[in-house]
């Protein structure tokens, strides 16, 4: 099965300076990946090209073989980690506007999810707390039937009670020829979900390898191996 990423040599300079340096990285489907870094690591600039916010200064990244443009924006589903959904909208007006906005929208698996979480799609996003506005950000980008999903810390602001559920959601909501991307630092909170991490530092990968490894040749958790490589 061809890679549905794939990273060449990719480098993305700041006048000069090397956000990411000579990545090389492939993503097979089927997978749930963590992308775990300290700040200022290269995680949100891997993020912005791959979504097409950002270009590559050298080299190159493809999804489904191709730079990212608006083919990959069809089959790229993105959560950033800022809610930036208009206040004034009501939650159904944003479903119906996904609907129409993307072709692989599922508007009666959002519905679905909002009932679960107990959130009224006739309510104004103005009048809910910051957790339930991003809860509603991750129902309309899973709520897509992408080849992709990346999400940045999707459960940040949420309170811990939530946090199994939406782990469930995404787990649940993407199939066997899909990859979810996940950028986070509760990796704690999310290592039961993911089949493989890659470690980010100072713009380069430096470990990309699948959790049953970590565990079996490390005999440690991802969580105490990240502890021990970035000394938090």
């Amino acid at each position: 099965m061809n890679a549905l990423l794939e990273c060449n040599n990719l480098t993305k300079k700041y006048g000069g300076f090397p956000a990411l340096s000579g990545i090389n990285l492939t993503l097979e489907r089927g997978k749930i990946v963590g992308l775990l870094g300290p700040n200022g690591s290269g995680k949100t600039t891997l993020i912005k090209i791959i979504n097409g916010l950002l270009v590559p200064t050298e080299g190159e990244l493809r999804i489904n073989g191709v730079n990212p443009a608006v083919e990959t924006k069809k089959v790229v589903s993105y959560l950033p980690d800022k809610t930036y959904l208009n206040n004034w909208m009501k939650v159904n007006e944003l479903l119906d506007f996904f609907e129409d906005f993307y072709d692989n929208f599922n508007k009666k698996r959002a519905y679905e999810m909002l009932e679960k979480l107990h959130i009224n799609p006739r309510d104004r996003l103005k009048t809910m707390s910051k957790g339930t506005k991003e809860k509603v950000q991750l129902i309309l980008v899973m709520s897509r039937e992408a080849d992709l999903y990346v999400l940045d810390e999707p459960i940040g602001g949420v309170d811990p009670a939530s946090r199994d559920y939406i782990l469930n959601t995404i787990i649940s909501n993407y199939n066997e020829n899909s990859t979810v991307l996940i950028s986070t630092h509760l990796i704690a909170d999310i290592e039961n979900v993911l089949d493989e991490v890659i470690f980010l530092q100072n713009g380069q990968v430096t470990l990309q390898s699948s959790v049953d490894d970590i565990r079996m040749k490390e005999g440690k958790s991802v969580d105490a191996l990240f502890r021990e490589v970035f000394k938090c």
